[in-house]
């Protein structure tokens, strides 16, 4: 048995299906290589101790009778303690860990952080969990210790992403398909608004209750199941802002399945209008952009170059995603980047991704 674990776990980009994951709906991620990395070994001590080497901090915690705090330290004592409700047979240690996702990024920091620790625990104390068992732990954590009603695609595509390859997942029963993510002249553009907004505010977590609300009142379990013919049939029962959310998710979720059935086709102007599309619900309909990512759409406008281009993540900041000619990155990076400096005196961040594999332990001993 090891006494000592180092596991990585990556964060991950989503090419469409925004909101569509706590709705059972359909999502088309992806892992990426930047991620998080944990170093975890056992203590003895009954007591656990984790340090965040990026903030120079440390704080410790038991195993049992913990209530949430404040600031990281959620997403791990959140992560341990609810391993060792599923499973009761962990055991103190100590940790730290470090990475490379920038957070607020919309790149799902917060997953990798969970989903590295989580692997690293399982392997480390032999808890037996599958992958898709420790996302569905890491997603309780964020119910339970960080306040965010996440749903399951950040931690399931950091724990089962696949080189080369983007997933089609449904959220419902958690399937899977993989197939080829090939671009050829072009490629996928991110671009970091640096604007970060906590998915622990009301926002976040009021969306997905509009969203249940409207499920509920139509009879069904979540908005996966509910027709946009349903949903306009019965649009004098809603409120207009619960209607025109609900309605962005339905149409989200039939986005995704449009955008496999494009990529396989290799139709990339498809792709890149469900792209816009979809931006458009968001900000508009869905109302988690902000003018920072709107900003940044707003320049691909036009260019023949950028096929589609939307924010990316929960929203109220983090990146935009790009669907952009190979031979214009350069070129569009330094407009962006000068444009958005100008407009509101914040240095642009810019990152060209492509898909890679998922968590991984990396040494044991």
């Amino acid at each position: 048995m090891a006494n000592r674990i180092k596991a990585f776990a990556p964060g991950r980009i989503n090419l469409i299906g925004e909101h569509t994951d706590y709705n059972q709906g359909y999502v088309l991620p992806t892992a990426i290589d930047q991620g998080i990395t944990f170093n975890i070994q056992k203590n003895g001590s009954g007591i656990c101790h984790a340090t965040a080497l990026q903030f120079g901090e440390s704080q410790s915690f038991g195993l049992e009778n913990e209530l949430p705090r404040s600031g990281w330290i959620n997403y791990v004592m959140g992560t341990a303690l609810e391993l060792q409700k599923k499973t009761g047979a962990l055991q103190a240690f100590t940790c730290e860990f470090a990475g490379n996702v920038p957070i607020g990024s919309g790149m799902s920091s917060s997953a990798a952080l969970g989903c590295s620790m989580a692997l690293g625990l399982n392997e480390l104390f032999e808890l037996g969990l599958s992958r898709p068992e420790l996302a569905q732990v890491v997603q309780l954590a964020d119910h339970n210790y960080v306040g965010v009603r996440s749903g399951i695609m950040d931690q399931f595509t950091s724990l089962m992403g696949k080189e080369g390859m983007v997933m089609l997942l449904d959220c419902r029963d958690l399937s899977t398909s993989y197939f080829p993510f090939e671009l050829g002249e072009y490629s996928l553009l991110l671009l970091n608004t640096k604007v970060s907004h906590t998915l622990a505010n009301s926002a976040y977590n009021d969306r997905r209750e509009a969203c249940e609300r409207v499920a509920q009142h139509l009879g069904h379990s979540s908005l996966r199941d509910v027709t946009l013919e349903s949903l306009l049939k019965n649009q004098t029962e809603l409120s207009s802002e619960d209607f025109t959310k609900a309605r962005f998710v339905i149409e989200e979720n039939g986005r995704v399945l449009k955008t496999v059935d494009a990529l396989k086709e290799n139709d990339l102007l498809s792709v890149g209008a469900f792209l816009n599309q979809s931006h458009e619900g968001l900000s508009k309909s869905y109302q988690v952009s902000c003018d920072e990512l709107d900003f940044l759409v707003g320049l691909t406008t036009g260019k023949s170059e950028i096929l589609g281009a939307r924010m990316m993540g929960g929203g109220f900041g983090g990146c935009t995603l790009n669907l952009i000619r190979k031979d214009f990155v350069k070129s569009f990076i330094n407009e962006a980047t000068s444009a958005y400096k100008d407009r509101f005196d914040i240095d642009l961040e810019a990152y060209e991704v492509e898909p890679k594999a998922g968590a991984r332990i990396l040494e044991k001993e």
